[in-house]
């Protein structure tokens, strides 16, 4: 059985890709005529500027909750060199297989001092606490949810967040780490190094870390809510409706497999969940807009990050 999922598993992945993107190319071609009605004004820009600015900001906010994590699982790192990591491995998750920004991470993590069980287990940890935090924002509109889809909507939510939390509960990551440190010595039991992923424990609830990743949430959804500003009027009362489809949408892009970075998933998932509150063609042109600004403040945020580091090496 474990054999024909394993086997299984590619195939589900290009499914999963193939009818997202097609489901994208149904949408844009039924309303083409409207999304090329849309013209970009002077303040257009300026609204995509400030959408790409708080995007930026964004990224840097999760490599300083990353190395808040490792912090608080008593690794000796410093912020500076963690942020830079971060942010250099980010471009990475649109490789296929949409692992190889986490094994950057784990790598860059083991060179500036933590030990590799508890740099695997913040890389694990990160995404659970955006999930957490993603949850979080998207249960601040139960009201509107309720009243579209019914309460079973908020009840999933909410079961899906005690879930989530309980996973991020420190026995649940102290059990984790110890069996990291197991393998680690079974995997060289002749090394002569002490075993030094055994003391590694989190000695308390991540709210710090929480409360960072829902800070990174909802500066990805105001970035979201500029960039639609940019193509469309959105109304006060709309905004808190926007910032729980986003949230609920770039969850699962981030949770479903088959979709690097979450192309597809995450566009599909906001036109289904704001398509009947928005237009549809000013929603197709924000969506397409945003993935654009995302990919650019992921650039800008590596070369930056690259560069701070030559700057420094070379005053060194």
């Amino acid at each position: 059985m474990k054999q024909f999922l394993s086997r299984l598993k590619p195939f589900l992945r290009w499914a999963i890709l193939g009818g997202t993107l097609f489901f994208l190319a149904r949408v844009l071609r039924s309303h083409w005529a409207g999304v090329a009605t849309i013209r970009l004004n002077g303040s257009s820009w300026a609204y995509l500027t400030i959408a790409l600015g708080i995007t930026l900001s964004a990224h840097i906010t999760a490599g300083w909750v990353w190395s808040w994590i490792l912090r608080d699982l008593r690794q000796p790192v410093l912020p500076i060199p963690i942020i830079q990591a971060y942010l250099k491995t980010t471009i990475a998750k649109y490789l296929p297989g949409n692992i190889w920004h986490y094994y950057g991470r784990i790598t860059a993590a083991t060179r500036a001092g933590a030990t590799s069980p508890t740099a695997t287990l913040s890389v694990l940890l990160e995404p659970l606490l955006m999930a957490a935090a993603a949850l979080l924002l998207t249960l601040l509109c139960s009201q509107q949810i309720a009243a579209r889809y019914g309460g079973w909507a908020v009840g999933l939510q909410g079961l899906s967040l005690v879930a989530v939390l309980a996973i991020v509960h420190p026995k649940t990551l102290n059990f984790l780490l110890q069996r990291l440190s197991r393998a680690k010595q079974l995997a060289a039991p002749t090394s002569l190094e002490p075993a030094k992923g055994t003391t590694d424990r989190l000695e308390g609830y991540p709210v710090g870390p929480l409360l960072g990743e829902l800070s990174f949430v909802l500066l990805r959804g105001i970035g979201f809510l500029f960039t639609l500003l940019a193509v469309s009027p959105i109304a006060a009362e709309q905004i808190l409706l926007l910032l729980s489809g986003f949230s609920l949408a770039w969850l699962l892009g981030l949770v479903v497999p088959g979709a690097p970075g979450g192309v597809g998933v995450f566009e599909a998932t906001a036109l289904v969940l704001l398509g009947q509150s928005f237009p549809l063609e000013s929603l197709l042109a924000g969506v397409a807009l945003y993935r654009l600004i995302s990919v650019l403040a992921e650039v800008i945020g590596a070369t930056m990050a690259w560069l701070d580091q030559q700057w420094f090496t070379s005053v060194d």
